[in-house]
Formats: C-alpha cells, sequence, structure tokens
C-alpha cells in the first residue's frame, strides 16, 4: 500500500511539473513592453548565444575554476552564458582564466564573434565582481555602460543578459530588470542632453531588448513596465 501511495504520489507530481513547464514561455518568445524617448523596449526568452543583434551585452563574475559548469551554475541545458562560452570554442573561459578578463566590477572588453559563431556582431562582457558580495544596485551602472558602449559604437539596437541566475545566483529578477533599464536610459538621456548642448553625435537607438529565461520572462516584463510607466508619469 504505501509503495502504491508513493508511486502514485510522484506520478501526480511529475504531472503537475509537466503541466507547469507547459505554461513557460517558449524560447524566442518576445514582446515590446513600452516606449521611452522613442526607444521601444523588448523582454526576449532568448540566449545570448542565439540573439541575432548588432550588440550583445553579457555579464560575469570574478572566475573561478569551471565557474560555468559546477554547482551553482545552472545545468547546462538552461545556462545562457555556457552556451554561449562554448558557441565562441571557449574564448570566454580562455579569457578569464589567464587572467586577460578578470571579471571585476565595470571592467568590460568588446569582442567581435567570428562568423559562424554567434548571430551578435558584437560581444560586450561587462564584469559583476566578486560573486558572493552581489547587490542588484551595481546593476544601474552596468546598465548604463551597456548603453554607453552602444551608442559609442552608433548601434540601432542591442540586447543585455544579466546571466546572474545563469552563475547561480539568487538574484531578485524584477529589480535587476527595473536596474539595467534604468541605468540604460539615464546613459541616454546623457547623451540627449550632450548632444542639445551640440557635445555629443548621437545617433537614434531604436530598440534595446532584456534576455531572461523561461521562468523569469514574465517578471522581467513586469518590472519592464513599472520603469517605462515611471518615465511617463
Amino acid at each position: 500500500m504505501i509503495m502504491r501511495k508513493t508511486i502514485l504520489y510522484f506520478s501526480f507530481m511529475l504531472a503537475t511539473l509537466g503541466a507547469f513547464a507547459q505554461t513557460l514561455p517558449a524560447i524566442g518568445t518576445a514582446a515590446v513592453v513600452g516606449k521611452v524617448d522613442g526607444i521601444a523596449i523588448e523582454a526576449k526568452v532568448q540566449s545570448p548565444s542565439a540573439q541575432p543583434t548588432p550588440l550583445q551585452v553579457a555579464c560575469l563574475f570574478e572566475y573561478t575554476e569551471n565557474d560555468l559548469t559546477n554547482p551553482p551554475a545552472l545545468p547546462a541545458a538552461l545556462n545562457g552564458m555556457l552556451h554561449l562560452d562554448e558557441a565562441l570554442h571557449g574564448i570566454i573561459t580562455e579569457l578569464r582564466k589567464s587572467g586577460r578578463f578578470t571579471g571585476h566590477a565595470y571592467e568590460t572588453l568588446l569582442i567581435t564573434p567570428p562568423a559562424g559563431t554567434i548571430p551578435a556582431k558584437k560581444l560586450l562582457l561587462i564584469g559583476l565582481g566578486d560573486r558572493n558580495k552581489f547587490d542588484a544596485s551595481i546593476m544601474v551602472t552596468v546598465g548604463s555602460i551597456g548603453m554607453r558602449e552602444a551608442l559609442r559604437l552608433g548601434v540601432t539596437a542591442y540586447s543585455h543578459a544579466s546571466d546572474l541566475k545563469d552563475a547561480g545566483i539568487d538574484s531578485p529578477t524584477a529589480l535587476v530588470a527595473e536596474n539595467v533599464l534604468k541605468g540604460a536610459l539615464e546613459a541616454h538621456r546623457t547623451q540627449v542632453f550632450l548632444k542639445e548642448k551640440k557635445m555629443s553625435d548621437l545617433k537614434p537607438l531604436s530598440k534595446i531588448t532584456l534576455l531572461a529565461g523561461p521562468a523569469f520572462y514574465a517578471p522581467s516584463g513586469e518590472a519592464l513596465k513599472k520603469v517605462i510607466a515611471s518615465y511617463h508619469n
């Protein structure tokens, strides 16, 4: 009887988990959740290794041995940063392991991906510092850095992947998304101000896409809407 109840219990749990999984958005699901200063803000379920974009921003903590594959990093099937590294033939791990890119807070490195690796034309790595000291407030500056590099390169659109969940960090999804967008929009407005003073050759930016895993798409989208609403009040 106990064995039968156990089997029934696990059958119920598997059915429940299967139903839950079916409610998650599919890879490629995307929606423009609003606009600020003429820039469309898009949320999308996608890995940075598969996102077609003029510029892909990806974030990394300071290197520790095998941190893209060992727990608490997400399993390989769900780990977008691991997919990005593999698509680039391990160059991200090589850069980090050699100390050429340390991942210190706000450190940046711009990469031109070879043809046939990832669809992004440019890849910007941004350091997040010590994973054990992560505070979501730093994502405001990270968002600003991504925007400034996009404007410096003169691209018309770019994508941002915070990659915190990939690294196994239990980060506040909504707050991270809010802070990234706030930093980006404020950086853009600074350049608009400078252009009005004839001190910037700002080119129009049409879209920012924030990438998220299936489980974090909805909360990220709601957080972005909240930020957008604050700019319209």
